[in-house]
Parts: C-alpha cells; structure tokens; sequence
C-alpha cells in the first residue's frame, strides 16, 4: 500500500522516536560562513547515543511492531550505523536483534554495534558489501521468522529520519537550500517529503558519493538500477541499489543532485573539524 503524502506528514509527527533519540543542535559553522559569504548550517546528527540519525528510523519502525514480531526478534543488514541503532533500539526495547554487516565494516563499528546491543545483538559477518548483507538478512529473516528492519526503503524508517525536517524548521524557519547526504535514499526522502509540503520553496539538493552514486543512475533510467560496483572509502552511503519508496518521494521532490569524490569528502571533513573539532566520517561529510 502506498503511503500518501499528508500520511507521511502524519508519521513523521506522531514518530515516538524521542523515547531513545535527541533533538539535535542546529549549529552555525562561523569560518565556512565567512569564507562562504552565506550563513552556513550544520545539524549535529552525532550527538544521537549512536552518533547517527540512523537510531530515529530503526527505532520508528521496531516501536510498530506487534507483541508477537517483538518476542519473535529482528534483523537487520547494515554498513554501519543502521546496524547501531537496530541494536540500541532493540537494547531498549528489551528484544533480541540479528545485525548482518559486510566483511569491510570498521572494526569499531562492529564493536559499537556489539555494545550498543548488549545481550541483545548477535552480529553476522557476511559479504563484501551493503546488498550482499542484505540478502542474507532477507534469507535469515524467512528462515527464522524474524522481522527484517530496513535501512531506508520503508514507510516507517523514512518517516523516522524525517523527524530530523520537524526539527529543523523549528530550529531555523528561514532555511533557503539544504543539502542532504544520500545512500539509499531514507533521509533525503523523509526530510523532503515534509519540508516541500510546509516549505516547498525550499531548494533540497541530493550529494552523493561518485564511487556510489545511485540515486543519478536511477533518475537517468527513471527507476532505481543497480550500480556494477561501489566504493567503501564512504562506506556508510555504499549502496548498489537505491529504494523504490525512496526514489519515488526523492524523485518527486529533490530538485537537484551533485556528486563529490573522495577529495571533496575529505575536504569537507577537515572544515567540519576546523568549526567544531569534531571529525565527521565520510559518509556524514559528504552533504
């Protein structure tokens, strides 16, 4: 069943994703201002408890869930960070969670996953990417019973990240263009689909990685297509295969895509440090 516009504007109002994630600060980057000559805005995902807005949507979708889905438990497949707030959802929610990550996540984001899990969070080793991981969840999940929580293409999850638009409109009302990281599409598509609907003079442009830029190849082919390969030095957007909930919203309402390389990324994460001394991962910096 497709979710409508104004329904998703109900989800995203009504998320209860404030029982375990924070409004975060909205923060003027003073230097990159000046230099820029426009007023330059960054919104500190990081200080969520997994240092990721990835918690809003996995914790969205896991507070929706039957009794029955609960004791039944959940899985996930992850480069990261959705891996890290499944297992601190399920943390919370006193429920077991099976975490599928590629064999190239970073140690510490395996560690992190394991910790913020606890007793709760059993990690899986699998592929060298984002979509292989994937199908093994998918296939873990009929085996077992377990109900598979998405990284991004899902009703719920979207609406979770698009908890992070409420915030920003109240924070700054006088928003002019927002850039918006993408991988699979779950935050660009929740933060759009509620700002164009209050503020659709808003300019939203989408950034993606050049080693893994599928949002631009599915707006060519007009549906998401498959990239032959990605690269990991921006491993939390690593993404073959976009969305189709997630390009339809992102296809209606982002009105611009860029790419950057990995020089940009690096770039970007050095000005980040040099306003905040905060080192932003790659995939953070990208936008």
């Amino acid at each position: 069943m497709t979710v409508t516009d104004h329904e998703y504007l109900k989800k995203i109002l009504l998320a209860p994703v404030y029982d375990v994630a924070v409004n975060s600060d909205l923060v003027l980057l003073s230097r990159l201002t000046a230099e820029l000559g426009n007023d330059v805005f960054l919104k500190r995902e990081d200080q969520q408890p997994v240092k990721s807005f990835k918690l809003r949507g996995a914790y969205n979708r896991i507070a929706s869930l039957s009794p029955q889905q609960l004791e039944a438990g959940v899985i996930a497949a992850s480069a990261g960070n959705h891996a890290q707030g499944v297992a601190y959802s399920a943390n919370m929610k006193g429920i077991n969670a099976t975490i599928v990550m590629p064999e190239t996540t970073p140690d510490i984001k395996i560690e992190a996953v394991r910790r913020f899990g606890g007793q709760h969070a059993n990690v899986v080793l699998h592929g060298t990417n984002f979509d292989t991981a994937s199908a093994h969840a998918r296939a873990l999940s009929a085996e077992h019973g377990y109900t598979l929580i998405p990284p991004f293409d899902d009703p719920d999850v979207i609406a979770g990240q698009g908890t992070i638009a409420r915030e920003l409109l109240e924070q700054n009302p006088n928003l002019d263009i927002l850039f918006i990281a993408v991988g699979g599409g779950g935050l660009a598509a929740g933060i759009s689909v509620y700002l164009k609907q209050l503020k659709p003079e808003i300019k939203i442009i989408a950034v993606e990685s050049e080693e893994s830029a599928c949002f631009a190849a599915a707006k060519q082919a007009g549906e998401p297509t498959s990239l032959s390969s990605v690269g990991i030095f921006a491993d939390g957007v690593a993404v073959k295969l976009m969305g189709s909930e997630t390009f339809r919203l992102c296809n209606q309402y982002v009105d611009e895509i860029m790419t950057v390389t990995n020089d940009e990324i690096c770039g970007a994460i050095k000005d980040i440090f040099d306003d905040t001394r905060v080192i932003a991962e790659p995939a953070g910096a990208m936008s």
